[in-house]
């Protein structure tokens, strides 16, 4: 796959009354917004097939329009061509936006085939990772948001994006990407404002948490530093012992220091992303999330109304059972499962959908084994324990749940097997059409970081979800097994699809056991996609 990058170019948003002055607009940053303020960018490819796509159509119509349509939305969604500043004497970061501020857009072209890149079959993570940006860090000021429009020549064209986390979540990242589009489909029909779902409201006084919350996320998060100095490092560290680590607390540590005693916003260092990992997207039909719920009621000891059998459990319980039984391993070791669960309903008073802003919590679900989730009745104990965490939401304050997450993080230890989602079944991605049509798909590209898998509704059906697992699949044999060995992680899987390379190899079986790995071989073609996933 060779990428050509046509222009570099940054949007303003259009003009409005803020712009007119000298003085930058502050937005303060809540409790929510804290826990992300070291965390890498969010970032996710949107694909759109087109019946016509040629160069001269594509750089004449449909760029122009993105790039004055994404002008236009800038003005209701002006935070975004802000920056995250910390300055010396400020308490805590904030985000700043000036007037000149502006969005960095990216004009690419591939020669890829478009159907496979943007397919839900098997595909290299290496072909989805260049079609999104980056964001640029220091350790006093980030970028907070930056597009990347790749053409297809004659297929079609993607969005690539690259936000961070600290300006808003999942809502307010897919309520921006519907009102791109909402206004980028209304040029030339005379109409060009916002629908009342898609305004947002930045107001940060609607969170009401206590105070004293924000100095304890402050005080406790913390990040581990540079080796050198005699502290731990993320370095060198299996893709689930990185995760850990980025989620860990030290009360003796400052969560905002480099090596040199600075203050910092940079995010902890993550090793680098595995080359060979490979991308499959899986579907869960409504069909088949009714029937394990029906499963769950049928063999669950617990009564209906113990349980709380919403798609979000059924689905992940599903997955996250499957994931156990397909990393083996020692029966005896500990599991973590993280999800973020939104408050905007969970808050007195609420906190409107329209919020662009943070409005979730970290919720770990920790002091299982996996022996728990193994056999047949895997399936219903997670079901059971992801049910209790989400009926607790219910009845447990901000505070508590705080508490809780910090106490089970302190609780982790480094064989943990640690699985986390990301996404959500209920933001309609699918709605977000430009005037050329829905997205054929859509992935959450930066789970290559850490183990995690990515959950969205379905294209073409409601009530189901599609599931995207990142794994390493050698299709060549012999001549690259030593060098898949020696890239995997704690735990890895590498899978043997094919042996171009031949078929005869010698390893090292050091390299096995100290890391615990497992070496599998199956012919994939015959396979449906649900069994691809538990390879």
């Amino acid at each position: 796959m060779e990428l050509k990058v046509i222009k570099n170019s940054r949007v303003s948003p259009a003009t409005d009354s803020f712009h007119d002055s000298a003085d930058p607009f502050i937005l303060p940053l809540t409790f929510f917004d804290l826990r992300w303020v070291r965390s890498h960018p969010t970032q996710q490819v949107i694909f759109y097939k087109l019946s016509e796509s040629s160069r001269e159509l594509f750089h004449s119509v449909i760029l122009p329009k993105l790039e004055l349509s994404l002008s236009l939305v800038l003005r209701h969604y002006f935070p975004l061509a802000g920056h995250l500043k910390w300055n010396l004497q400020d308490p805590k970061p904030q985000v700043v936006v000036y007037g000149h501020d502006t969005v960095s857009l990216t004009v690419a072209e591939s020669n890829a085939d478009f159907l496979f890149v943007s397919g839900k079959g098997i595909r290299p993570q290496k072909e989805l990772r260049v079609l999104v940006p980056e964001l640029s860090v220091s350790c006093d000021s980030s970028s907070l948001y930056s597009l990347q429009v790749t053409l297809f020549p004659n297929q079609g064209f993607c969005i690539g994006l690259a936000e961070h986390h600290v300006l808003k979540d999942g809502v307010g990242s897919i309520m921006f990407i519907k009102a791109w589009a909402h206004i980028c489909k209304s040029l030339g029909h005379g109409t060009m404002t916002l629908p009342s779902d898609l305004t947002p409201i930045i107001d940060r006084t609607l969170i009401n948490v206590r105070p004293s919350l924000e100095s304890k996320i402050l005080e406790s998060m913390s990040y581990f530093s540079d080796e050198k100095n005699g502290k731990r490092t993320c370095d060198n560290l299996s893709r689930e012992s990185r995760f850990t680590a980025l989620q860990h607390t030290d009360p003796n540590s400052s969560p905002w220091e480099e090596k040199d005693g600075k203050r910092t916003m940079k995010p902890p260092p993550v090793g680098e992303i595995c080359k060979d990992l490979v991308r499959i997207t899986l579907e869960l039909t409504h069909e088949k999330v009714e029937k394990l719920k029906e499963r769950a009621k049928r063999e669950s000891t617990r009564s209906q109304p113990e349980l709380h059998l919403s798609t979000f459990v059924i689905v992940n319980a599903y997955v996250w059972s499957c994931l156990v039984k397909a990393r083996g391993g020692n029966e005896e070791r500990p599991l973590l499962f993280m999800y973020a669960a939104d408050f905007r309903n969970r808050l007195f008073p609420p906190v409107p959908e329209r919020y662009l802003g943070n409005c979730v919590v970290l919720i770990d679900c920790i002091g299982y084994k996996a022996n728990e989730l193994l056999g047949r009745d895997g399936f219903i104990n997670a079901v059971e324990i992801l049910s209790d965490s989400v009926k607790g939401l219910c009845s447990r304050g901000i505070e508590a749940l705080w508490e809780s997450y910090i106490d089970g993080m302190k609780q982790v230890k480094p064989d943990t097997l640690v699985e986390s989602v990301s996404g959500s079944t209920r933001m309609g991605l699918y709605r977000a059409d430009f005037g050329w049509g829905k997205p054929v798909n859509h992935e959450i590209v930066s789970i290559d970081r850490y183990p995690a898998f990515s959950m969205g509704e379905r294209r073409d059906e409601t009530g189901g979800a599609e599931i995207g697992v990142d794994v390493i699949l050698d299709c060549i044999g012999a001549p690259y097994l030593q060098k898949n060995l020696d890239s995997l992680n704690f735990d890895g899987r590498s899978c043997i699809i094919g042996l171009m390379g031949g078929a005869n190899a010698e390893i090292k079986l050091s390299s096995l056991l100290p890391k615990r790995l497992t070496v599998l071989g199956a012919v994939l073609r015959p396979k449906s996609k649900e069994n691809l996933g538990l390879i």
